[in-house]
This record gives C-alpha cells, sequence and structure tokens, in this order.
C-alpha cells in the first residue's frame, strides 16, 4: 500500500455474519468497516501504520458472537471489536468485552436502555426512530396499529417503547404476534389473515432477516397493500428492500438515520466509493453506514491517541464528531451514544426510499 511503512499494522476484530439468517444486514455491515478500511489504508493508515480486519463469522448464532469475541481479544491480542447486529449478539458480547476491558463498537439500532464504559452505540435509539414513527403513523395513516416481531429482546423492547407512545398519543395496540428467527413465508399467513380481519392503519413490524422477507411478501400475496395500511418498521432497509422487490414493498415506511438517497456530497463519495469497490449499492443500509462511520471515528481518535488502548481511545472518541454520510453525528460524551439524523421514509414503486420527514439537528 502506497504510503504506508513496514511497521506492525493495527489489528481491529470484524465480527459479522456472512452466513445464517442475519446475514443480510451483517453482510452489508461488514462491507461498510472493509471500505471504511481501504480509504484510512489508501491514504496512508493510521500514523503510518495500516489497519488490519481479523474477520470472523459467527454464522448468525447468538453465543457465538461471545465465543468468538473472546477469542479475538485472547488469542489473537485484540482489543477493538465492531460487531453485532442483534441485541441478543451484543449482550453475548458485553460481558466479554467488559472483563477484558476491550473497546466494542455497536453499529446497529437497538431498544436502548443500556450503558457500558466499553462500547460505543452507533445505532439508533428509540427516542431516535421509535418516537418520531409512532407519530407519524398516527398523524398519517391512523391510530389503531399491528405488531408483529422477531421473538428475542430487541422487538420486544421496541414494541414496550412503542405501545407507551402510541397510548400517549391515544393510539391501540390491535394485535401483537412474535415468531422465531427461522420463519419462513407459511408462517406467516395466520397472522396476516388476522390483519386482513382486524383492518389496523399500520402495522409496526420488528421482524428481522430473512423472515423480514417473508413477512412483507407474505401480506403482499394475501392482498396487503402498502399505501393503504403500511407496514412500518425500524429495521427493514434497502438490502431487504430490494429482496422483497418493488410490488411487494411500494408504499411501507422505515425509520432510520439514514437512507441510501440522502442527498449530500458526503453521502455521494461513500455511494460512489462503495460501488466502485462491492459492484453495486443495492444492500447499503443505515448499519452499513453506522459501521463505515464508527471505523473512521476509530481511525481519528487513533490518530489522536497513538495506541490502542481502551482508556486512551475512549477520552479521545468521546465528544468526538464526524461527517457521516447521514449528516453530522457526534458522540455523546455523557453516555457513549451517538447523536444521530432522525429520518422517516416511504418506498417507492421502484423500490426505493423517499425521504417523508427528517428533524432539522442530530439527536440523541
Amino acid at each position: 500500500m502506497k504510503g504506508i511503512s513496514s511497521l506492525e499494522s493495527w489489528k481491529i476484530g470484524l465480527l459479522f455474519s456472512v452466513t445464517g439468517v442475519t446475514s443480510i444486514i451483517e453482510r452489508s455491515q461488514l462491507n461498510g468497516a472493509l471500505l471504511a478500511i481501504d480509504q484510512i489504508n489508501a491514504k496512508g493508515g493510521v500514523l503510518g501504520r495500516p489497519l488490519e480486519p481479523v474477520r470472523y463469522d459467527p454464522a448468525s448464532v447468538v453465543k457465538r458472537y461471545g465465543e468468538l469475541a473472546e477469542k479475538l481479544i485472547v488469542e489473537d491480542k485484540i482489543s477493538v471489536i465492531f460487531g453485532c447486529y442483534m441485541s441478543s449478539s451484543r449482550k453475548e458480547v458485553l460481558p466479554v468485552v467488559e472483563r477484558r476491558n476491550a473497546l466494542f463498537f455497536y453499529p446497529t439500532l437497538y431498544e436502548g436502555f443500556e450503558y457500558s464504559p466499553n462500547v460505543i452505540y452507533g445505532g439508533a435509539c428509540p427516542n431516535q426512530n421509535s418516537v418520531p414513527l409512532a407519530n407519524f403513523l398516527m398523524n398519517t395513516y391512523g391510530k389503531r396499529v399491528f405488531f408483529v416481531g422477531s421473538d428475542y429482546i430487541y422487538p420486544r423492547e421496541s414494541n414496550r417503547v412503542m405501545r407507551n407512545v402510541l397510548r400517549q398519543g391515544g393510539g391501540e395496540v390491535t394485535g401483537e404476534v412474535y415468531f422465531d428467527l427461522e420463519a419462513e413465508a407459511a408462517d406467516f399467513s395466520v397472522v396476516v389473515d388476522e390483519i386482513m380481519k382486524v383492518k389496523p392503519d399500520a402495522i409496526f413490524s420488528t421482524v428481522v432477516g430473512q423472515a423480514c422477507i417473508e413477512f412483507y411478501k407474505a401480506y403482499h400475496l394475501a392482498g396487503g397493500d402498502g399505501r393503504k395500511c403500511p407496514i412500518a418498521s425500524l429495521t427493514t432497509n434497502e438490502g431487504e428492500i430490494d429482496a422483497i422487490g418493488p410490488e411487494a414493498s411500494a408504499g411501507h415506511i422505515t425509520a432510520a438515520p439514514y437512507f441510501r438517497s440522502v442527498n449530500s456530497p458526503a453521502n455521494r463519495r461513500f455511494l460512489k466509493a462503495y460501488e466502485e469497490k462491492f459492484g453495486s449499492t443495492v444492500d447499503v443500509t443505515s448499519c452499513c453506514e453506522a459501521t463505515y462511520s464508527q471505523v473512521h471515528m476509530f481511525a481519528l481518535a487513533l490518530e489522536e491517541t497513538g495506541e490502542i488502548d481502551t482508556e486512551c481511545l475512549r477520552e479521545a472518541l468521546l465528544g468526538a464528531s464526524f461527517d457521516a454520510p447521514q449528516g453530522q453525528i457526534k458522540i455523546d460524551p455523557d453516555n457513549n451514544h451517538t447523536y444521530l439524523q432522525s429520518r422517516i421514509a416511504k418506498v417507492d414503486n421502484n423500490g426505493e426510499f423517499v425521504i417523508e420527514a427528517k428533524v432539522r439537528r442530530a439527536i440523541t
């Protein structure tokens, strides 16, 4: 690599699944990290030393995330890890990084109500996505909402928050059903029939991975129309929409800090570089963008500290800002979470998210 000395590389761990039920999102997170690493190394690395990723595939098996985090820290001697999509996998990694005093970057939306000095939280929390989405649904479609989710920590906690927000606004939860992560199209037939019978104003989905795709397809097959009764989600991103197809996804809604359609110089540069490296931007998601941004923020902190030391890096990261593809972001020095943009977008007839609402400034 031009401009990089023969000094030893800076090793970082990447813990994203490229196989299994959540791989559709985690592959995009991995790609975001790899793109950022390439960009950093192309400019000479950090203090003349390249970033070197050490990758493991947990295969979407929850307990493997904790086991592989331990392997990265103990065997590979790596104390900085980027990884995880599901909250259940984060919960496996959390005690490992705390016990070993490693630094863990979590680039995924989650249910909130957590703090660890060893974690930098890069994804949206309920006040950044659930609250704006609930208000948008009640104001635009109506106050009767049906909940459908995958059966693990994040969907249940997310639904708890969403229920409270709906109640405060005079809304009503008309049903609440959870499915196994391995759920297939046929498994959703009963709940889709129930939705058609109840006729809610909107559906709030926290179904993730391949099951998310199957749910949207089953809803469309049964006559569900996103332009009349949308599936609104915090977890359905561009990768899933591409797999669902424009006919079945038109009219459905997602709340997220980032969409591929964001019109900014930083996002155009990001998408151009992503397409040059991976051949397409079809799988670029908010979780991908968050991972990309977190790697860049880590590199800036490392440039400042000159050493991979958890205490020093945390000190440099807290309060740090970055011109991300989504817009300006900043790590809150009080709680390790990130000030993020808040946007709500609807899928058009071509399968592209069109931003319907946004806040003017990043929120935490």
